[in-house]
């Protein structure tokens, strides 16, 4: 069901809240923002909501301050940048309800902004509190949530305020369902799956849902160890989850019955030790030494995946296929992402924030339909599952 969006809502003169999710980087000296990806993907609807004439108010959350001030986690910084990137003064708040910001909020002109100070400084955000919802919502007249990252969270400034406003999606927002939505209910085929990133305990649900949609699914990264452990191999000193080797199995058998082509590594790169400096090889599947761990999928993996992605017209990639933070693990992770990036005519949707990273650092990433902004969102949303904050969102 489509929901309604910025565009479908009269804003003119009005002040509408809009939750965005600024739970960006910060310096640990200077709070400067390190990396501005989230905030730039909210501009489309703040530009737009300022062209409309709109009293802009927004809000987010920032870190896990636990309801206490934490003057580490203040979205000062934040603003100093969203005002560079608008080109014009945001205005901030000590706090986020209150008789001054109540002040400020009713003074600001069409096309201000006022950023409000942390959401979670109070522990009435993340217990989804009626009264502090109802205090958000009386400094507007509309609310827009453009945070995809944080529809997830049943939260006071997510699901709560949209019980006393007129409540729609932002841009962002309009994107990631469009894009993933698209994935889950309405795919091009033939449909592939890439799933990688360290642990296979949390993209269970995630791998029984796309082995219900997909044509083929490629597994890399740690969560990889899992499933040539639980096919017999020896991995050696790499990470494996024990508790699900039979998961791992009823997944490969799932595939079986389903006749999706599950795609293993074949071979691997090993390292002696946890390093980025290791010593390293590449090596059979079959032949891991003791008391070395694979760190990354091996050359002969990387050209059957690439093989398998030919002529794909969906793909959808979760997880780095190595240890991507060392540079020498990094090589099938960037090697797949100029694969999946070359492929012609296909929707190309990437989640998670590692898998993100990845095609930024290679500067491709405007080659792929779309990189979500949100990380358990995307794989909750890729699950199946209902998000609190897009189900509270008015239908159009």
């Amino acid at each position: 069901m489509r929901k309604k969006t910025v565009r479908d809502v009269d804003v003119a003169g009005k002040r509408v809240l809009v939750r965005v999710d600024y739970n960006v980087p910060l310096e640990p000296e200077t709070g400067r923002v390190l990396d501005d990806k989230r905030i730039r993907a909210t501009l489309p609807t703040l530009l737009y909501l300022r062209d409309q004439g709109a009293k802009l108010i927004l809000c987010s959350h920032l870190g896990r301050p636990k309801g206490k001030r934490e003057p580490s986690l203040s979205l000062w910084h934040v603003a100093e940048r969203l005002s560079e990137l608008l080109g014009e003064p945001v205005k901030t708040t000590g706090c986020c309800c209150g008789p001054v910001v109540q002040e400020m909020a009713h003074t600001l002109e069409a096309g201000e902004v006022l950023l409000l100070e942390n959401l979670r400084y109070h522990a009435e955000e993340e217990a989804n509190d009626a009264e502090y919802a109802k205090a958000l919502a009386s400094l507007a007249e509309v609310y827009v949530n453009d945070a995809f990252g944080a529809a997830h969270r049943a939260h006071a400034s997510t699901e709560g305020v949209t019980r006393y406003l007129p409540s729609v999606a932002g841009l962002l927002m309009e994107k990631e369902l469009e894009f993933l939505g698209r994935v889950m209910q309405d795919p091009e085929h033939p449909y592939a799956a890439i799933i990688g990133g360290a642990k296979i305990s949390g993209k269970m649900a995630v791998l029984e849902s796309l082995l219900e949609r997909v044509d083929k699914l490629l597994i890399g990264g740690g969560m990889a160890n899992t499933f040539l452990k639980a096919e017999g191999f020896n991995v050696a000193e790499s990470l494996v989850e024990d508790d699900f080797l039979d998961q791992a199995r009823r997944v490969m058998e799932r595939a079986r019955e389903k006749r999706v082509v599950l795609l293993l590594p074949t071979d691997v790169i090993v390292a002696d030790r946890f390093a980025a400096d290791a010593q390293a090889k590449r090596v059979s599947v079959k032949s891991v030494p003791d008391g070395w761990r694979i760190m990354d999928v091996g050359e002969t993996t990387l050209d059957v995946f690439a093989k398998a992605l030919e002529g794909c017209k969906t793909v959808v990639w979760n997880g780095p296929m190595g240890v991507i933070e060392f540079g020498p693990f990094a090589h099938g992770s960037h090697r797949l992402a100029a694969v999946v990036a070359n492929l012609a005519g296909a929707t190309t949707v990437l989640g998670g924030g590692e898998t993100a990273a990845v095609v930024e650092q290679l500067g491709i990433a405007e080659r792929f339909s779309h990189l979500s902004t949100g990380g358990g969102a995307s794989l909750e949303f890729l699950e199946g599952r209902e998000l609190p904050g897009v189900a509270a969102l008015e239908e159009a």
